[in-house]
């Protein structure tokens, strides 16, 4: 009963979060108003929250990674590819040994494969924290996309260095041969997993569909559990679950090209991950809250190990270690970006030279979020020979502390260094819209023509019904084609200025027949079933314009 009560009250936390990042006045990021929530939650509860490492991987990562897999831009991510493999697995090897020889220099106590651990637990970045700090700062799109890429593949580079960190440090053994190999299959089994898992479902679903039927909720329920699965299967061969999950997602995102959902299916699917991304995500860092004040506690105790006769060296290890990080990416980024602009002068291809307020956006960008945390809590209590793991609280309590200053960092550096940046107009989004919407057009009537003569034929009697019902529904289609033809950019922005208007008028009409069909159900003039009939009819029209 005791846990049920606490999930229920971090569910309100997540509710209340929303509301107070839209009341306080300051620009504060909603992961860092969870956080300070959940430590409120930990200070009226009797019992902490115990986290199992593995149950929260389990339960948390696998449909988020899948979501951002699904939705990232696969031609930002194919792109980019060079950079952001230079990111995910390049830029983790150099922290684990960057950091984790400055952080064995600073901190003697430590030993150096306890270093290395807590190096390389710190260096991927977190997908989830990435897009909430994205939400309230306007990182141009093309820098989000690589850090979107980055957060989704340097986890698994950076949890088998933690790996076998922790190896080490148990065993007193590292083999950098069997790391390697491990890496490899790790990454390659993990991908292949994901792909074949989501391929298999889907195909499995379309034929049992076809041959028997389904509910209405099922295929909702299936696409659910699908990341859940690609985790698990990936987990029993010992590859990456995380890898696999967003695997998974990318694969779901060219499966949903075939069309074979139904639109109602898919309305009420992206409703339904809208609501579980947002509690997940909320979850995630108000248990990182709860936990803070026990993390303190223990590594307020664990201090006196290092030799220093206060506390306030916790907060000099953070601030150190947090600006280790900063500046070891920020030296990677610069060499990888000018490796990347070297290459492209070679093959012939223009590149635009970054300034160094994109360089040093891109270091603050790089959030560290809940994986790390959950990461570091698998460190084990004990060694082989019944000792202590050594500085095991230290270590999570400054993985806790590089979350919140990386959080606090981009969250206050980021808008200050990308305000009033003139960034580069991207054409050929808008470009690719106006050839999607005319290719429509132009199949829609087509397609109108074709089923008129078809019904006119059937149904003879009918035949001037079917016409002008069909000059009513070209007229729209052929205004679009018509609009789309008029040259020059003045018209161009014209037409568009037309468009937004017409929108907000038929906003406005649909909100109208909304409140008319209330009130007929609030005088008893027509029945629930019919008023939620109609309401949803009205409610898939107006998404067609938000």
């Amino acid at each position: 009963m005791h846990s049920i009560e606490v999930v229920l009250a971090m569910l309100l936390a997540v509710v209340a979060s929303g509301y107070l990042v839209r009341t306080v006045p300051l620009s504060i990021p909603l992961p860092l108003v969870q956080i300070a929530l959940g430590a409120g939650v930990s200070a009226v509860s009797i019992h902490s929250v115990v986290l199992d490492p593995e149950i929260f991987f389990l339960l948390f990562l696998p449909p988020l990674l899948f979501l951002d897999g699904w939705r990232i831009p696969k031609s930002g991510l194919f792109r980019d590819k060079a950079i952001i493999l230079e990111l995910a697995f390049g830029l983790v090897v150099f922290t684990v040994i960057g950091a984790g020889f400055l952080i064995h220099w600073m901190i003697p106590v430590m030993p150096l494969a306890v270093a290395f651990a807590l190096a390389a637990i710190v260096s991927p970045t977190d997908p989830v924290a990435v897009s909430s700090i994205a939400a309230r700062v306007p990182i141009p799109r093309r820098l989000m996309h690589i850090l979107e890429g980055e957060s989704l593949l340097n986890d698994a580079s950076g949890l088998v260095c933690f790996r076998f960190a922790v190896a080490a440090a148990v065993t007193g053994s590292f083999s950098i041969g069997s790391a390697s190999l491990t890496l490899i299959w790790v990454t390659l089994a993990g991908l292949g997993v994901g792909v074949g898992v989501t391929l298999g479902v889907s195909y499995a679903q379309s034929w049992l569909s076809r041959h028997f039927g389904e509910e209405s909720g099922s295929p909702i329920l299936v696409n659910l559990l699908t990341p859940f699965g690609a985790y698990l299967v990936a987990e029993r061969l010992d590859a990456s679950g995380i890898l696999a999950a967003v695997a998974a997602g990318v694969s779901m995102s060219y499966v949903e090209l075939t069309g074979r959902a139904l639109a109602t299916t898919r309305v009420q699917r992206a409703a339904v991950w809208e609501t579980v991304q947002f509690s997940l995500n909320g979850i995630m860092f108000v248990l990182l809250g709860e936990q803070l004040p026990g993390i303190l506690r223990r590594a307020a105790a664990s201090v006196e190990e290092t030799g220093h006769l206060s506390a306030w060296w916790l907060l000099v290890y953070a601030l150190a270690i947090g600006a280790i990080l900063t500046l070891l990416r920020f030296c990677w980024v610069w060499a990888a970006w000018q490796f990347s602009l070297f290459m492209a002068r070679r093959r012939g291809q223009p590149q635009q030279k970054p300034g160094w307020r994109i360089i040093a956006a891109m270091s603050l960008a790089g959030v560290r979020g809940a994986i790390t945390l959950a990461g570091v809590l698998t460190l084990p209590l004990l060694l082989p020979d019944g000792s202590a793991f050594p500085a095991r609280d230290l270590v999570i309590f400054l993985a806790a502390a590089v979350i919140l200053l990386s959080l606090l960092l981009a969250s206050v550096g980021l808008p200050r260094l990308l305000s009033g940046l003139t960034l580069p107009d991207e054409p050929a989004g808008r470009r690719e819209e106006d050839r999607a919407r005319h290719e429509a057009a132009t199949a829609a009537i087509a397609a109108i023509e074709a089923a008129r003569h078809a019904l006119s034929d059937e149904r003879a009697a009918d035949a001037d019904l079917y016409t002008n019902a069909a000059v009513r529904v070209l007229a729209d289609y052929q205004r679009r084609i018509d609009d789309e033809a008029v040259p020059g950019t003045v018209a161009a922005e014209y037409l568009r200025r037309a468009d937004r208007a017409e929108v907000a008028l038929r906003l406005a009409a649909l909100q109208a027949e909304r409140e008319a069909i209330f009130q007929l159900a609030r005088e008893s003039e027509i029945s629930d079933e019919v008023s939620r009939k109609l309401v949803r009819q009205i409610d898939l029209m107006e998404a067609r314009y938000r």
